[in-house]
């Protein structure tokens, strides 16, 4: 059955108190608007969108739309004056017979693919979904500022969206509620007029909506920091025949990488300090990559492993020692990363950096490492979004401590069991490299 994903974007921010809306302002380098229509663009469980907008903000709305050739976008609708009116003017608007209908503040940008995952597959035995979160909070119920009740917690959760149904349940709902205007939401009217069981689908705290200056303050923090699991469901066997190249492939993690990718069938070229490609040099990044593809015609994955780890207090270290970690760790990652894009663009391929659990915070007597790997990440989050126009992806892999001969020279032996495998980084990485993936921070963790 056909899903139709209707995004809310027709509120006028009263609450906000903004110069405009605040579906329109920008966030980590893109407005919310457009944040929550890459999610629902990118979802494998979104048919079609459906976007109700402010009348007033129309023209906005459509130079975001021909920016970003979002190719599901299906219709852009004037909202009407209240949330219950928006939603019914997106419901309305589904000529099918029957579909799936996924409702969704565009007030919240943080939805995830595995809340839609969820929903989809509720939408399979119930005619309605919320997604919901338990409440943190004991709530109380107050009349003229004295508690009348304090209901129990483990009944209570706090409602997001989207809110999901199948297209003749929500239909019937606000047929019946055309003069009804003690509105909530579409969850509310379905279990008012007692449609159908309303199942819950568990929400995520970083879900949170957009309603008040403070929390564009806290959804740039979020953007900031947010992090992805590692993909599963993607099939190393795909790598086969594939062209990939890797910058400090000799030991640790970038060797258990070619060895891995090797054993699948990769076409695997790998170079360090010790081969004699330096990545602080651009000039010999950039005549390595040319050599490989000299060689096989093309180049599809490009990793960069490379790192330099350095103890000791800023003011007791050698400046050419900070200058030389600075150049390897983050100079490096510019170069392989320019160097790099003529020859992904061709094959629409995808490159990997890596991060560290310190990026962030700095760590005391780690400062050079940790504000390097910092700038690493966001690095590979403008990147993304100046390529995807390239059909180039890039992400970066946050592997927790992991037993490797940098780590072992920088921290001795530890506790057998307390650190990642490097074979686990190697095929998270390499999953990594096969999915639709771009921008992403990728946390891989032990179990």
């Amino acid at each position: 059955m056909k899903k139709y994903g209707i995004i809310l974007a027709s509120g006028t921010g009263t609450r906000y108190h903004g110069d405009i809306p605040k579906q329109f302002v920008k966030i980590a380098g893109k407005t919310v608007l457009e944040h929550t229509l890459d999610v629902f663009e990118k979802s494998k469980y979104i048919d079609s969108v459906i976007l109700v907008i402010t009348p007033a903000y129309r023209e906005m709305a459509e130079e975001i739309l021909l920016k970003n050739d979002y190719s599901k976008v299906s219709k852009l609708l004037n909202g009407g004056e209240t949330r219950k009116d928006s939603s019914c003017i997106g419901i309305s608007s589904i000529e099918d017979e029957d579909a799936y209908v996924i409702i969704h503040d565009c007030a919240r940008p943080f939805l995830t693919e595995r809340i839609l995952k969820d929903c989809a597959e509720a939408l399979k035995k119930f005619d309605a979904v919320d997604v919901a979160i338990p409440s943190a909070d004991t709530i109380i119920k107050v009349k003229d500022e004295i508690i009348e009740n304090i209901p129990e917690r483990k009944y209570l959760m706090r409602g997001q969206t989207p809110q999901c149904f199948r297209l003749s349940v929500i239909k019937k709902a606000h047929e019946l509620a055309k003069k009804d205007m003690n509105f909530t939401d579409d969850c509310g009217l379905v279990v008012k007029y007692n449609l159908s069981e309303v199942y819950v689908v568990e929400g995520e705290n970083e879900n949170i909506k957009i309603t008040y200056p403070s929390d564009i303050y806290m959804a740039d923090r979020l953007f900031q920091v947010r992090t992805a699991d590692s993909p599963n469901e993607n099939n190393l066997s795909d790598l086969k025949d594939k062209v990939v190249v890797i910058f400090g492939g000799t030991s640790g993690i970038g060797e258990s990488i070619s060895l891995l990718a090797e054993k699948f069938g990769a076409k695997v070229f790998v170079s360090s300090d010790k081969t004699g490609v330096d990545v602080t040099s651009y000039n010999e990044v950039e005549q390595f990559l040319k050599g490989v593809n000299e060689k096989t015609g093309r180049i599809d994955y490009v990793i960069n492993t490379a790192g330099v780890l350095k103890m000791g207090k800023l003011t007791d270290r050698d400046v050419d020692d900070i200058k030389q970690e600075i150049n390897v760790n983050y100079i490096g990652s510019i170069n392989v990363a320019k160097a790099s894009i003529p020859y992904l663009k061709e094959t629409k391929g995808c490159m990997l950096m890596f991060a560290s659990s310190s990026y962030t915070r700095g760590r005391a007597l780690y400062s050079t490492y940790s504000s390097t790997k910092a700038a690493v990440v966001n690095l590979v989050q403008a990147l993304s979004e100046e390529l995807i126009s390239d059909g180039i992806r890039i992400n970066t892999m946050n592997p927790e401590r992991t037993a490797t001969a940098m780590r072992f020279n920088a921290f001795g032996k530890e506790p057998e069991g307390t650190l990642l495998d490097a074979q686990t980084v190697a095929e998270a990485s390499l999953k990594t490299l096969l999915s639709d993936l771009t921008g992403q921070v990728i946390d891989v963790r032990r179990g």
